[in-house]
């Protein structure tokens, strides 16, 4: 499913990114442990294309994004990787059920009149039927992070991708929404790469990546 080998992303003077190798089979969810500044998230930046290697291959679902121009980076990520991030991101003018259904309009993998239906399926298995029509300045932090995991979910991709997920969330909140992610990706059989610098978190997934070092010093 992913592939890095001989990675390098130059990340400011006299600092690089470089990861030697990490293969990642279809349906594995893996944690990206190790403390902050290490390299953690810029691996799973380039992986799902939101960044772009200096050198080196990163291949997801065979295809080399590499060497994809940036409007085919932007179908990649629309077709192919489902987002959780630790701020949610979601839009605010816009009610939960319209910030899942907007996600699939920028897709082309869920056909249009599906999006309501999918939209409202989605919210009621990660526990938020009574909040279809609720803004995001209305819900608690995890509710809004439901939301998110839904959104990820909507377009059927086969890699999700979630960085620092509960970092804004207490602990009794962090583990339900983690209890939630990992059965929703099981169920979907989807391939799960999550960032964290919680060891606590990372020992929850059956695979882990140890991203201690992947950012270096390097003589100018």
């Amino acid at each position: 499913m992913i592939i890095v080998e001989e990675c390098r992303r130059q990340l400011g003077p006299g600092v690089q990114f470089y990861c030697e190798r990490l293969h990642v089979p279809e349906g594995v969810h893996m944690a990206l442990w190790g403390p902050s500044g290490c390299g953690k998230s810029t691996l799973l930046n380039l992986i799902s294309g939101l960044l772009r290697a200096d050198s080196g291959k990163v291949q997801v679902d065979g295809i080399d994004i590499s060497g994809l121009s940036e409007g085919q980076l932007d179908a990649f990520r629309g077709e192919r990787v489902g987002f959780v991030f630790q701020t949610f991101n979601l839009l605010a003018p816009f009610t939960a059920m319209q910030n899942v259904m907007l996600s699939m309009r920028f897709s082309d993998t869920i056909p249009a009149a599906e999006w309501k239906p999918r939209a409202e399926s989605l919210l009621e298995r990660v526990g938020l039927g009574h909040r279809l029509h609720s803004k995001p300045k209305t819900m608690s932090v995890g509710e809004q992070q439901r939301v998110a995991i839904a959104r990820a979910l909507a377009n059927k991709h086969k890699l999700i991708v979630a960085d620092e997920p509960t970092g804004s969330l207490d602990p009794k909140t962090a583990t339900a929404v983690m209890d939630l992610l990992l059965e929703l990706c099981r169920e979907s059989n989807v391939t799960l790469l999550l960032v964290t610098h919680a060891r606590e978190i990372a020992d929850r997934l059956p695979a882990l990546y140890d991203c201690t070092g992947l950012v270096q010093e390097v003589a100018p």
